[in-house]
């Protein structure tokens, strides 16, 4: 059977973003941990809290002496899976309200966060819309899902995560046919993009695992712009996790 949660260490960590040239990161929750987030904890710990912050997942029951302690351990963010048995859709406007005063945001995975955001508008922190919004493989700029997208990143608290390229392009890496989105993403938005690696690819069995340098390589080909580039891979991210202030 194939091991889809290998180990993946803090030191291939640091050796991947010491290859691609990256300097600051965050460490989202890994689903297979639930609420568990102590490892997220440590492994910002480990890499450094000045460089990097960690997005953790919780129950709506969480206290608020708990989210001021994950704070402390540079925690920004909630990540929000769906569909998910820790919290749901429907808690999210009570704990945006209570996270809002420590500057967080939340991370929403899935296809269904879209529909929701654009139900739902006015969320007191920024929210996040992981993995290129999940479109299915095929789709084109003109699609109304992704025009969809479009006219939801008008709203100024709606951010878009490009990574994962590989869950919706057909061809495999190094993905020219998702380059198409992501240009239209950036000219319409780039400054509510932040590009992630996705890395360890958990999904992936070891000898199967993406390459993250051809990750990075779509975002070139399609943001030829030198100050576009900057704002998604530097810019934005540290305003979002609070990296400046």
């Amino acid at each position: 059977e194939r091991n889809l949660h290998p180990d993946a260490s803090v030191d291939q960590c640091r050796a991947l973003f010491l290859a691609l040239g990256i300097e600051r990161g965050i460490v989202v929750q890994p689903s297979a941990y639930g609420t568990d987030n102590r490892r997220t904890v440590d492994a910002v710990r480990e890499l450094g809290i000045e460089n990097f912050r960690g997005t953790i997942i919780c129950t709506p029951s969480i206290s608020d002496a708990e989210l001021d302690a994950l704070h402390a351990n540079g925690m920004r963010g909630i990540r929000v899976a769906y569909p998910s048995a820790d919290i749901d859709f429907a808690d999210l406007p009570a704990l945006a309200a209570r996270v809002a005063p420590l500057g967080w945001m939340i991370q929403m995975s899935g296809s269904a966060a879209p529909d929701w955001l654009a139900r739902n508008p006015g969320m007191p922190v920024p929210m996040m819309i992981d993995h290129m919004a999940r479109m299915p493989v095929g789709t084109g700029v003109n699609d109304p899902a992704f025009v969809d997208v479009l006219r939801l990143l008008e709203q100024d608290n709606i951010w878009l995560k490009l990574s994962g390229p590989y869950y919706t392009s057909a061809v495999g890496a190094p993905f020219t046919d998702v380059v198409a989105r992501v240009r239209a993403l950036a000219a319409a938005r780039p400054d509510r993009l932040v590009w992630a690696t996705n890395w360890p690819h958990p999904q992936y069995a070891m000898d199967d695992k993406p390459d993250a340098a051809a990750c990075l390589d779509l975002l070139l080909d399609a943001v030829p712009d030198a100050a576009v580039r900057q704002a998604i891979l530097c810019d934005n991210p540290a305003r979002l996790y609070g990296f400046v202030a």
